[in-house]
């Protein structure tokens, strides 16, 4: 494990120091992520000012949500896009044999080898509105804590997912549709999951598990959430990580190298 912390400091370092070379992006990024925010706030505010509510979700338990989605914004923005999206050029280049030789497990090189600072934004935008709700709300720092390790689970399933379909690659070299397909599909988590008819809402429970990206961590902020809720989410993320790593290792059967 240290040896592996070291080499993702030395990674990272890297990286942002050649982000770094182009400043001017972080302005960009940070005009793109208010834009964002500002866009679902708004098609919040059109559904509250009107006296409409979701059953049980007031304004401020609502804006929390959306917190934590723009959290996810800038995760994904910050570690899965600049490094899952690779793999189809990896794959494509022929890279992939020289990652496939170090003396480090693969996955790990593919999904930890780079950083993005562009997404920040998102995570500081995020930060600050469920503060802002919380505070409305009176929330205190239990209540934040509680909603850490279910948040925490909501970031591994989002990587397994990414992960698994970037590995797809190595059959379906052009990929890009689909994962553009998912993040269109985890805008469903922009809002609490009542806001959805019962179908919808089994669809973004079993089948794309949207519902323990934003809601559940929400919920567990508010204190409200079951039980049932927190096993099933931890017992998600572990089960799809491990999915993921067995899945990459079946592709990996069938990877063609460059050189043979």
């Amino acid at each position: 494990m240290p040896r592996y912390l070291q080499i993702l400091g030395l990674f990272w370092s890297a990286a942002i120091a050649s982000e770094m070379e182009y400043r001017f992006n972080f302005l960009l990024a940070t005009l793109s992520s208010l834009g964002n925010l500002v866009g679902s706030m708004f098609g919040l505010f059109l559904f509250y000012s009107k006296g409409y509510t979701f059953a049980g979700w007031s304004w401020s338990e609502a804006l929390i949500v959306v917190g934590i989605f723009t959290l996810l914004q800038g995760f994904s923005a910050t570690f899965l896009v600049p490094n899952l999206n690779r793999i189809v050029r990896h794959v494509q280049e022929g890279t992939l044999d020289f990652i496939l030789l170090k003396p480090i497990r693969s996955q790990f090189w593919l999904s930890c080898h780079t950083v993005s600072p562009w997404g920040l934004p998102d995570i500081i935008f995020g930060s600050i509105i469920i503060g802002y709700a919380g505070r409305k709300l009176g929330l205190g720092l239990s209540n934040y804590l509680l909603g850490l390790p279910p948040l925490f689970c909501g970031l591994v399933i989002l990587y397994s997912l990414w992960f698994m379909l970037g590995a797809t690659s190595i059959w379906f070299v052009k990929i890009y549709n689909v994962t553009e397909v998912l993040r269109g599909l985890l805008e469903a988590g922009r809002y609490p999951m009542v806001a959805y008819p019962v179908a919808y809402r089994f669809f973004f429970t079993f089948v794309v598990p949207v519902t323990f990206l934003t809601t559940v961590p929400t919920e567990a902020i508010l204190g409200r959430v079951q039980t049932t809720g927190l096993i099933g989410a931890a017992l998600l993320a572990i089960g799809l990580f491990f999915v993921s790593t067995i899945f990459w290792r079946f592709a990996l059967r069938f990877y063609t190298s460059a050189s043979s």
